[in-house]
């Protein structure tokens, strides 16, 4: 039996999708159940967030979810495949009439990603104040608490809508393929054999 976590949203429903190639069956949770049984794979929908922590304490065997939240939560989790869909970028942005100025004392910056933004700024040497937020990041700077944002963007269209430009791209993000170490270690040939699927999908779409 192999447990999967997946995020909701178009991430888990497109990786739902080659499982569907790969059990050669049809997927379906059922109104609002968060479980489903298939064959010998257990599905669970859970937060992107969260996926790490399900399959960190061996809920889930494997799972998919974003790069940005990898990163952020410093997972040890075991990197099969990158998956190529689900991209964005995590980005440094602030106002259109505000020239980001890095010699400033103690740039504020908003974010929910305060371990990515702490990489950042340490890679450039600056001392930062960071500013935890869970929502309407791009609110910070226009109404003066914060000096920039940190924050994951797909098109772009929420910054340009509130006046934001983005100054630098600090990493492009894909969904990932990861698996439980000790599971990787215990079902290797099937975990490698769903890996290998997952690639092939990919590169036939390329």
């Amino acid at each position: 039996m192999i447990k999967v976590a997946l995020p909701k949203g178009r991430i888990g429903e497109k990786a739902l999708e080659i499982f569907e190639v790969f059990l050669q069956e049809k997927l379906c949770f059922e109104d609002r159940k968060l479980i489903l049984h298939k064959q010998h794979f257990t599905f669970m929908l859970v937060r992107n967030q969260d996926v790490p922590v399900y399959i960190q304490r061996g809920v889930a065997d494997i799972g998919i979810v974003g790069l940005d939240v990898l990163e952020e939560q410093q997972s040890p989790l075991v990197r099969l495949l990158d998956l190529k869909f689900g991209k964005c970028k995590v980005v440094l942005g602030s106002p259109n009439e505000y020239l980001l100025d890095f010699s400033k004392p103690n740039l504020k910056i908003a974010t929910k990603m305060e371990n990515i933004t702490k990489a950042f700024f340490a890679k450039k040497a600056l001392s930062v104040e960071i500013i935890k937020l869970y929502g309407s990041i791009e609110l910070a700077p226009l109404v003066g608490m914060a000096d920039a944002i940190v924050d994951l963007v797909e098109t772009g269209n929420t910054m340009r809508q509130n006046n934001l430009k983005i100054d630098e791209v600090i990493m492009e993000v894909s969904a990932y393929l990861v698996a439980n170490p000790n599971s990787f270690y215990a079902q290797k040939i099937k975990i490698l054999k769903i890996r290998d699927f997952f690639k092939n999908m990919i590169l036939t779409k390329e």
